[in-house]
């Protein structure tokens, strides 16, 4: 196979009031060296537990949670994001929500994209991230 998935998963178990029936998973390793994370919201990826509703801080800092731990998964670092989006649901939030992530990503010097949005997917969620990073040369 090409591609990796990393924590498949059914809308339908992620989203049962919205009757959606659609297979997505929360990252994916193309071809061995690219890796591509399902925007993080504050979930909890074990149980889908919903955590720091009303807060964009920690909201964001739960985000990067589930994108380190995705990156590590997929055999990448936190160091190796290429590309970071941003999306918020009030821009209020940024100067917050951008300090966390910054703090997560010293260093690292991504290719970032901001977006004001009218809502996610979910009313709670007020912040969600995604990422694009690379896997290494283990040479």
């Amino acid at each position: 196979m090409i591609h990796k998935r990393i924590r498949p998963f059914n809308t339908k178990d992620t989203y049962p009031e919205q009757k959606l029936d659609n297979d997505l998973c929360q990252a994916v390793v193309a071809r061995g060296t690219m890796v591509f994370v399902r925007g993080q919201v504050a979930q909890n990826l074990d149980d889908r537990v919903n955590v720091h509703v009303g807060d964009p801080q920690l909201q964001a800092r739960k985000a990067m949670e589930n994108i380190k731990l995705l990156l590590e998964e997929s055999g990448s670092e936190l160091g190796h994001i290429c590309r970071i989006v941003i999306y918020l649901t009030d821009i209020r939030s940024r100067e917050a929500v951008y300090r966390e992530v910054g703090s997560w990503l010293k260093g690292v010097f991504p290719c970032s994209t901001g977006l004001v949005v009218t809502a996610l997917a979910r009313p709670e969620w007020l912040v969600e991230i995604e990422v694009t990073a690379v896997i290494p040369d283990k040479t």
